[in-house]
């Protein structure tokens, strides 16, 4: 049984619970809000619009390029044969991407397009209306103690301009396109702008920022990739504020890039070029005094008579010779790409053992030829070794000069970047369609979060099963203005009396009819009005009964007990306070306001506390003179949880009405407040719910009329 009942009471305080709510009912909750979520989702929208304004616009242009993943020129392979497939490297296209983002591309983008040198125009209205200036530098150098602090520019006229120190002095006076220096801070300041285009008095902060910061934003701004897979295309986007400036920085990084690759790949085919040139001189040399050697040995000798078949020997041995050099340096090509145990390299190393065998072999027959002939075949051999390695080594410098001059990379530009005529951001439409939907999802969840941290009761049958009172009326919503605020309770007519038709002017009528039947004693009592905390319409609800109960022909005194903050005014000089203290009485302190039955005392002003006023007698003596003078008497008092007037003012009433606001009190706090007042009066009570709403899935009302409540807030 106590199960049920908690979680009877659990479904009362979260109307939103899987038990009390469907799906419709949610439905029903959010149009009830429409309102609140429609003027969220506009205020959203309006902001997005400001944002859309603010941001400044960026343009965004994109090159191609295109890469030879294999990385194989057939310039250098014709060239060079096998050394040109030594020197042709493999560049795959994600090394390419990464060499594009490289600070030895991006350093010297940096200092040509003077990157790490901007200027940011002054003017939030103007940034707002998108009506900024542009000032471009090509050379600005501010003194390094001083760098990090605000320079500024002004523009003085279409083509000149003046700098102002951080501490709002001229330094100097420039036009456009030249070079401009000064001395400041025992160092010199320079500066060159090559583009000006703002109107006069426009100013702008000069920043001198670090290249390498600069290449690192560079680099994150730079969006490339490879276009598909394997395909060697590869995309180069950047955006800049200025789309001059963006084509430009974009071919800028094609071109050093470009110009670096084809740098890389001839720089092997530079150093080997380089030890060629620097060995050839020597080689000239030994081959020079090889064929002097054999001149002078002819000259002593005389000539010599070779026969055919020691001319066949030397042609063969020659031959030979030759085929084991060519075989060496076969060899060593091999070995750039291969180790000494690969099978390549061991046929080119066998092939060579079995030349040298049969060199040996001749060699050994030439042992036999008369000394003459062996010292002149053996000069000769000589003096052709030397010209065979002379010509080779002329040979590989010019093909190694072909392929340097050859050379083109194994990148291409394909497209080169262009103005772009259109801003890429913002994207104003996409932005306010972004805002109004996150208006509305932010105006969806916060009426959601709202109704369910509004967790108090809402039964009116949980509160009379939990506490034993009556609840003799639920004033439901009126979407009338007056309702708004407090105005109506100081000075215009009580809401009852405007708008007789209403619902809530039927639940007053509802809740005097209650009255009259269930008071023990409904002629010449007294009810008192309270509640919980600030906020709940306690005041509304006592000006409206006693308006109803005073329409109804009988006469009705309104008492604002609240000697702290009342909010019930009468207009007249003296109120409550004043009559506790002796300085007025009762008749000179009502007035009879609204209705012709319907009299009101305000609360006055006292210094004293008030709970020492309803202390003492006077206070039962007020009572009792009220009671024979009118047939009802409304005494509205201050918020019980806040202080103890009304538990003071309880044992003199016959009556008591406690005012709840629908949703918003726990259980545990009306029955813990309704004890309370219990222990200082056994008078009968009751209790009016106020701001009711109209629950999906239960009976209820929406009421969301005046009140920010008092003592902080008013009541």
């Amino acid at each position: 049984m106590t199960t049920e009942k908690s979680s009877k009471a659990d479904s009362v305080k979260n109307p939103l619970s899987q038990e009390s709510v469907t799906i419709m009912d949610f439905f029903a909750l959010l149009w009830k809000e429409k309102f609140k979520i429609i003027i969220i989702a506009i205020v959203s929208t309006l902001l997005g619009g400001v944002y859309a304004m603010w941001v400044r616009p960026s343009y965004t242009s994109d090159a191609l390029l295109q890469v030879n993943v294999k990385g194989a020129s057939s310039k250098s392979t014709k060239a060079l044969g096998e050394m040109g497939a030594v020197l042709d490297l493999a560049s795959p296209a994600d090394a390419e991407i990464e060499l594009i983002k490289s600070r030895m591309v991006l350093s010297y983008v940096v200092a040509a397009e003077h990157v790490h040198l901007w200027t940011i125009p002054v003017g939030s209205w103007d940034r707002l209306m998108h009506r900024e200036g542009r000032m471009d530098l090509d050379s600005l150098r501010i003194p390094p103690k001083v760098r990090a602090k605000k320079w500024m520019a002004e523009v003085k006229g279409d083509d000149s301009y003046s700098v102002f120190s951080p501490d709002g002095k001229k330094v100097l006076d420039g036009k456009v396109g030249e070079v401009f220096t000064t001395p400041y801070a025992g160092d010199t300041l320079a500066i060159r702008v090559n583009f000006l285009e703002a109107r006069v008095g426009q100013k702008f902060i000069l920043v001198q920022g670090s290249p390498l910061a600069a290449e690192r934003a560079l680099a994150s701004g730079l969006n490339v990739h490879e276009k598909g897979k394997q395909t060697g295309i590869i995309s180069v986007r950047y955006s800049h504020r200025y789309p001059d400036r963006a084509a430009s920085i974009l071919n800028t990084i094609a071109k050093t890039y470009l110009r670096q690759n084809v740098e890389m790949r001839s720089a092997e085919a530079e150093k080997t070029l380089e030890f060629l040139e620097g060995q050839l001189p020597g080689v000239k040399t030994k081959l020079d005094s090889a064929e002097k050697v054999l001149a002078d040995y002819r000259h002593k000798v005389g000539s010599v008579d070779i026969g055919g078949e020691t001319k066949a020997h030397l042609d063969k041995e020659g031959q030979l010779q030759r085929q084991i050099m060519q075989l060496e340096q076969d060899r060593q090509a091999a070995m750039r790409l291969f180790k000494a145990e690969h099978p390549n390299v061991q046929t080119i190393v066998k092939q060579q053992s079995k030349l040298r065998a049969e060199l040996a072999v001749l060699k050994k027959d030439a042992e036999k030829m008369p000394l003459t002939q062996q010292e002149v075949k053996r000069l000769q051999e000589e003096v052709a070794v030397n010209n065979e390695v002379y010509t080779n080594m002329l040979n590989n410098i010019q093909q190694l000069r072909v392929v340097r001059a050859g050379e083109v990379g194994n990148v291409r530009i394909v497209d080169f970047a262009q103005v772009e005529q259109s801003q890429s951001k913002p994207n104003k439409s996409r932005i306010l369609i972004a805002a109004f939907v996150a208006g509305l999802i932010l105006g969806l969840l916060l009426v959601i979060v709202i109704r369910v941290f509004k967790n108090g009761v809402r039964s009116a049958s949980e509160i009379e099963r939990e506490t034993g009172l009556s609840v003799f009326a639920k004033i439901p919503q009126s979407p009338n203005k007056l309702l708004r605020g407090h105005k109506h309770l100081h000075h215009g007519a009580p809401f009852v009396l405007q708008n007789t038709e209403d619902k809530v002017s039927e639940s007053f009528r509802s809740l005097q009819t209650a009255l009259m039947f269930l008071m023990p004693k409904p002629e010449h009592s007294v009810v008192l009005v309270m509640g919980l905390i600030p906020g709940v319409g306690k005041s509304f609800v006592s000006l409206n009964l006693a308006a109803t109960v005073a329409a109804s022909g009988k006469k009705v005194l309104l008492i604002d007990a609240d000697m702290r903050r009342g909010v019930i005014h009468s207009g007249a000089k003296f109120g409550l306070a004043d009559v506790l203290l002796g300085l007025a009485t009762l008749e000179t302190a009502i007035v009879q306001k609204h209705a012709d039955n319907l009299f009101v005392m305000n609360a006055g002003k006292t210094k004293l506390a008030a709970c020492e006023l309803l202390r003492s007698d006077a206070m039962d003596k007020l009572l009792k003179e009220a009671r024979e003078k009118f047939d009802l008497v409304i005494v509205d008092t201050p918020p019980l949880n806040l202080v103890t007037d009304a538990e003071l003012i309880c044992p003199l009433v016959d009556f008591s009405l406690f005012v709840l606001h629908y949703g918003r009190h726990s259980m545990d706090e009306i029955k813990e407040t309704v004890e309370r007042v219990r222990r200082y009066s056994d008078k009968p009570a009751a209790i009016v719910m106020n701001h009711c709403e109209r629950e999906p899935g239960h009976y209820g009302y929406g009421y969301g009329y005046y009140g920010k409540g008092y003592y902080g807030k008013k009541a």
